[in-house]
C-alpha cells in the first residue's frame, strides 16, 4: 500500500510540474523554503478588516508552535488585521518583525520578489485564501485549485534548490 501510495503522489508530482527530485534531496543550505498559508479564521460582525476569530487566534498560535524548531529567516503578511495577526506569534516567536506587502501586487510579481530576495533559509508568508493559489503557483512554477472559503489550514510548502528546481508539499497547519 505504501508502495502504491508513493507511486501515486511521485505521478501527481510530476504532473504539476514540480521536480520530485529535490522533494527527497535532504535538506541544504543552499535550498530555500517558502511556506504559504492562508489568513487564519476572521471574527464575525461584517468589518471590511476584521480581526481573528478565537479560533483564528488559536490557528495563529497552533501555526507559531508548528514552526517553532524552523530556522525563519522572515515573515510576511498584507497589512490587514487578519493577515498581520496570523503572522505575529511566528515572527515574535523567531524575533522576527512582520514585514508587510502590498496584497494588490500580482502573485508572479510577488514571487519573483520573495525568489529575488530570498536564497536561502526559510520564510513564512500568510496570504489572503484568494492570492494564495496564485502565489504557490508562481513560486513553483506548478498549478493548484483555487481554495475554498472555509480553507484557512492549509500549509504549502515550497522548496527551491540551488539549481533553482521547485518541490511543492501541500499539508495541512
Amino acid at each position: 500500500m505504501r508502495l502504491v501510495l508513493s507511486g501515486w503522489l511521485l505521478a501527481l508530482t510530476a504532473c504539476a510540474g514540480v521536480h520530485a527530485d529535490a522533494a527527497t534531496t535532504p535538506g541544504s543550505d543552499e535550498a530555500t523554503t517558502f511556506l504559504v498559508v492562508p489568513n487564519a479564521e476572521q471574527a464575525e460582525g461584517g468589518s471590511r478588516n476584521p480581526s481573528l476569530s478565537a479560533m483564528g487566534v488559536a490557528r495563529a498560535q497552533a501555526l507559531a508552535q508548528r514552526l517553532a524548531s524552523r530556522a525563519l529567516t522572515a515573515v510576511y503578511a498584507p497589512d490587514f488585521r487578519r493577515g498581520q495577526q496570523t503572522a505575529q506569534p511566528t515572527a515574535k516567536l523567531h524575533g522576527l518583525a512582520v514585514t508587510t506587502y502590498d496584497p494588490t501586487l500580482s502573485p508572479s510579481d510577488f514571487a519573483a520578489q520573495l525568489r529575488a530576495r530570498h536564497h536561502r533559509g526559510s520564510v513564512l508568508v500568510v496570504g489572503q485564501g484568494t492570492t494564495v493559489p496564485g502565489l504557490v503557483a508562481s513560486l513553483c512554477a506548478c498549478r493548484i485549485a483555487a481554495l475554498g472559503e472555509d480553507n484557512v489550514d492549509g500549509l504549502y510548502t515550497i522548496r527551491i534548490g540551488a539549481d533553482g528546481h521547485a518541490a511543492l508539499q501541500v499539508g495541512r497547519q
